[in-house]
């Protein structure tokens, strides 16, 4: 059973920065955007075109990202900026009439969320996203009613973690307070706001539903 875990916040709040410690040779990440990583690193590369090395992966197309989960053997894979995956879709096709659309974009982020939850067995997917207010209640960022009324994505997944920054420190809200839609696990983290540091979320991830500790690149 694969592991997915929502990693949500504001721009600028921690979630990016929050993959600084883990070993790129582990982790494919998928960025929907192309941009650079917010920390010091000569070990992240993008992955070539020709002989596939690296560890990054740009894309915004749904099935390219269902298409990369489903092929790695790398135990985890992020999906930075999600939101955009909905995002520039809906801006490649503002000029559609009609609500067709914003049901297509829906369900194709829907089928990448799924894609997710059902990866191969210890896969560890982390989904990182932007928030948005609604009703008071901070939420994941979508396009349109669809996601918003007929599917809860946060449902979808066990671990739900939303960044904070907290007298300067960078951190992860682990406990709910009523008004978001953060969740995870009795007793999987021991304090209401950890380090934002997504290596140290992983090996208790691993350790929690005894994942091995094996990882393999490929």
């Amino acid at each position: 059973m694969s592991i997915a875990t929502f990693i949500l916040g504001q721009s600028g709040t921690g979630k990016s920065s929050s993959l600084r410690n883990l070993d790129p040779r582990h982790v494919l990440l998928i960025q929907a955007i192309k941009k650079p990583l917010p920390f010091r690193s000569a070990d992240w590369s993008y992955i070539s075109p020709d002989n596939r090395i690296g560890s990054i992966l740009v894309t915004d197309q749904p099935q390219d990202i269902i298409n990369a989960i489903r092929a790695t053997k790398r135990p985890i894979v992020i999906v930075d900026d999600f939101q955009y995956v909905m995002a520039n879709e809906f801006m490649r096709r503002s000029i559609e009439r009609g609500f067709d659309k914003f049901t297509e974009i829906g369900r194709h982020a829907w089928d990448v969320l799924n894609a997710a939850i059902t990866a191969q067995p210890h896969k560890r997917i982390y989904i990182l996203s932007h928030t948005e207010e609604n009703d008071g209640r901070t939420k994941i960022k979508t396009i349109g009613k669809m996601l918003d009324e007929k599917i809860t994505l946060e449902g979808m997944v066990t671990i739900c973690l939303q960044t904070a920054v907290i007298n300067e420190q960078y951190v992860f809200v682990t406990k709910n307070n009523g008004n978001t839609t953060v969740k995870s696990p009795m007793d999987l983290f021991k304090t209401d706001h950890i380090e934002n540091d997504l290596n140290v979320v992983d090996q208790d991830i691993c350790e929690y539903y005894n994942i091995p500790s094996h990882r393999t690149q490929a």
